[in-house]
């Protein structure tokens, strides 16, 4: 999971070296925090947070095999 939502965000940003996403992982919840150049902050979380949403979307989508949960958090 960790290496799709690199991926995607690396596609979204003008500067895709500043990604990184660290995995916490729990017991039935997986936490995802990803960290992105400041200046590249709006374009991952986007108009009214739509590309934030699309993300966690997918992320859910894909983690439904794995029955674990996943949470992506955008830090700053």
């Amino acid at each position: 999971m960790k290496d799709l939502i690199t991926e995607i965000v690396r596609a979204l940003v003008d500067q895709p070296d500043q990604v990184s996403v660290v995995e916490i992982v729990g017991d039935h919840t997986n936490v995802l925090e990803l960290s992105v150049a400041k200046s590249d902050m709006g374009k991952v979380i986007g108009k009214q947070g739509r590309n934030a949403q699309a993300l966690r979307t997918i992320l859910s989508a894909a983690s439904g095999k794995t029955r674990k949960k996943y949470v992506l958090e955008i830090l700053e």
